[in-house]
């Protein structure tokens, strides 16, 4: 047994539907079993939850699939990404762990210590990343068996000034940046996007954030598995660094629903 909370939740969608709403960065959830390992003060802690949290991000989601013709799937974290980061590549394949952010986080935002050197990322890797990664594969592969296709919407949020942390800072920070795959993102998908948040303004391309999430199973190995990543900026919509949300919110649920709309399809009348 284990005082965790459940890790993640998978909310189902329309039978129909081929769109997964991956949301891994929203919560702030640190489980009392992993806390010791972090060595920040209790408000050191909630200082670096309020720079690294895509706050409100769940909220957008599910207004988006409230509003969206065809309801997606979603695929939320519970538990914050300082417990591991379930993006990451669990590797030295993992370019962020240079700084040490791989898949459990060694340094903060501001690259001071997070955890100790040394410290063992394996239970961690077993406890909360790999179950997260087979239920994402097999998430997918059920939309594929279910529809002949899947399409994963990373949604994202990222401040509006660089944190340290960042390799990438230095590049355009739109109020939405696109990330996308040579592979996974094809024109149309990344068109559509481009016309679903053109309410929000200027859409940008890869900068500060670059790529998409796909389960490696699939990646560059299925074609019909497109991926999309969705950074929004955090002044369009909060208040920063941790704030509560505002009324771009609303605006922004509903690009993600029209996108959503666009990729899927509405239900036939």
């Amino acid at each position: 047994m284990t005082d965790a909370p459940a890790s993640f939740d998978l909310v189902p969608g329309a039978a129909a539907s081929p769109v997964i709403l991956h949301v891994p960065h929203s919560s702030r959830a640190v489980p009392a079993g992993v806390r010791p390992g972090i060595v920040l003060s209790d408000a050191e802690l909630e200082r670096e939850l309020d720079h690294m949290t895509d706050a409100h991000t769940a909220e957008i989601a599910g207004a988006a699939a409230a509003l969206a013709g065809r309801t997606p799937w979603r695929f939320v974290n519970r538990t914050s990404r300082l417990v591991v980061d379930p993006e990451r590549f669990p590797d030295e394949r993992e370019e962020m762990a240079a700084v040490g952010m791989g898949a459990v986080y060694t340094r903060t935002s501001h690259r001071e210590v997070l955890r100790e050197d040394g410290t063992d990322p394996g239970p961690l890797i077993e406890r909360y990343f790999r179950p997260y990664a087979r239920a994402m594969t097999e998430a997918v592969a059920d939309r594929l068996a279910a529809t002949g296709r899947a399409v994963v919407l990373d949604v994202h949020s990222y401040p509006s000034e660089p944190l340290p942390y960042e390799l990438h800072g230095g590049g355009p920070r739109p109020p939405v940046c696109l990330g996308t795959d040579g592979f996974h993102t094809p024109p149309a998908l990344l068109a559509a996007a481009r016309e679903a948040f053109a309410p929000c303004g200027e859409t940008g391309l890869d900068s500060p954030f670059a790529g998409t999430y796909v389960p490696l199973d699939f990646y560059e190995r299925r074609a019909e598995v497109g991926a999309l990543m969705v950074e929004i900026r955090r002044d369009t919509y909060m208040t920063e660094p941790g704030g509560p949300a505002g009324p771009g919110l609303p605006r922004l649920a509903a690009a993600l629903a029209a996108l959503v709309d666009a990729v899927s399809g509405r239900p036939s009348p």
